[in-house]
């Protein structure tokens, strides 16, 4: 057997990564004509209730009354809202109901703080980036004001709202927290998503520069040793516009992460219950609590208003997953969320299309598959809302 030709490893996963990258954008193209652009369903009138808070006949009795916009009506009169209806039906039910207005348009008010969530995990593979995907538009469409922020270098969370940083060539959260003078407001890294209370700073791998830079700062300047508040003091920029800021952090204990951590309020773990992803976890809190205790000692903010533990990936018919669950539960008790999330084929099939389980149409899907993995996530989600709200002081 002749002996394997040797090749540049430069050129080779180069090119192959430029290959990779035309055909996606290919099927960007193909997927969001005529721009490349991610547009929103409509979605329906169920649906439409379900996040506004409403029981479906209210909402119906809303049109048929003349009061509020007119929703889009297909064959058999089934109605059907945009997300931007959707927000003026809560605009209309915040003047009009007869409840307290914050439960159709719950923006923060008075001394309620800005609540900024922190997904992390230090294994890939947890469900870190499908969690906060989900998560910030789920506060959207329930009437929250959400930036999203993507702070792993990968961009997947960009890649899940339509973007590719290779070409589309966007900033990133780099540019509002580097030490140079080519540093920015975090106003201007900001872009819109598709949907409409969503807003998002995606990623790029110029990310990757805050790591080797941080260290250098740290030697020459007071700004480096102090480099833990700058997404913080970055977001007082912004603090009035959004409720919620969801960071997606990337799968190391890096200084991006160290970043996020004392700029959040509270932190979502994201884990999969097997024996290996637990081993992992342990070390990572370990690790994550020296080095938060180090930097709390320098003046850093580390306090959260709560800790929670998302189970992902969850099959309640695996055995060795459910004694795992009981397991975690023995340890952690009140820290895990009581809704985990489900796997389902119905959140990676979306994925093929770049597409979360909100934005794909129920009809693409067998209706007990997406009906099982949609119900999994609401609750989840939910039951997270809940959270923010409490912390705010809301019943």
């Amino acid at each position: 057997m002749p002996a394997l030709p040797s090749f540049e490893f430069d050129d080779k996963i180069l090119k192959q990564g430029a290959e990779i990258s035309r055909k996606l954008d290919q099927l960007r193209q193909e997927k969001f004509p005529p721009d490349a652009k991610k547009t929103l369903r409509r979605f329906s009138m169920a649906e439409a209730a379900h996040y506004l808070g409403v029981s479906p006949n209210n909402l119906k009795r809303l049109h048929l009354e003349g009061k509020g916009p007119e929703p889009e009506i297909a064959a058999g009169g089934r109605r059907f809202y945009s997300a931007e209806q959707m927000i003026e039906v809560r605009q209309y039910l915040d003047k009009n109901g007869r409840s307290d207005a914050k439960k159709y348009l719950p923006f923060r008010k008075g001394s309620e703080k800005l609540q900024v969530i922190a997904v992390v995990n230090f294994k890939g593979g947890s469900g870190k980036t499908t969690t906060a995907a989900h998560l910030a538009q789920h506060l959207a469409l329930t009437g929250h004001r959400v930036l999203a922020i993507d702070l792993d270098p990968q961009a997947s969370l960009s890649a899940l709202h339509g973007f590719q940083p290779e070409l589309d060539k966007n900033p990133s959260l780099y540019d509002a927290i580097r030490y140079d003078d080519k540093k920015q407001s975090i106003r201007d890294v900001i872009l819109p998503t598709n949907f409409p209370l969503l807003d998002i700073i995606p990623a790029n791998l110029e990310l990757q520069e805050y790591e080797y830079d941080t260290p250098l700062a740290m030697q020459e300047s007071k700004e480096g040793k102090r480099f833990y508040v700058r997404l913080a003091s970055s977001l007082r920029d912004v603090d009035e516009q959004y409720d919620v800021v969801v960071i997606d952090c990337p799968p190391a204990l890096g200084y991006l992460t160290l970043t996020a951590l004392t700029a959040a309020t509270s932190v979502l773990i994201t884990v999969h219950p097997q024996m290996l992803d637990l081993m992992s976890m342990s070390q990572f809190l370990l690790m994550l609590g020296n080095i938060t205790k180090t930097v709390k000692n320098v003046g850093a903010n580390v306090s959260m208003d709560w800790l929670r533990y998302l189970i992902t990936r969850y099959e309640p018919t695996d055995i060795p997953q459910a004694q795992m669950l009981g397991f975690m539960h023995s340890i952690l008790a009140e820290e895990i969320l009581r809704n985990p999330m489900l796997k389902s084929t119905a959140i990676s099939d979306a994925g093929l299309t770049k597409q979360t389980l909100y934005e794909v149409e129920r009809s693409r899907f067998n209706h007990q598959t997406y009906d099982r993995a949609i119900e999994a996530l609401d609750a989840v989600n939910f039951e997270i809302q809940g959270l923010i709200h409490q912390a705010w002081g809301r019943l």
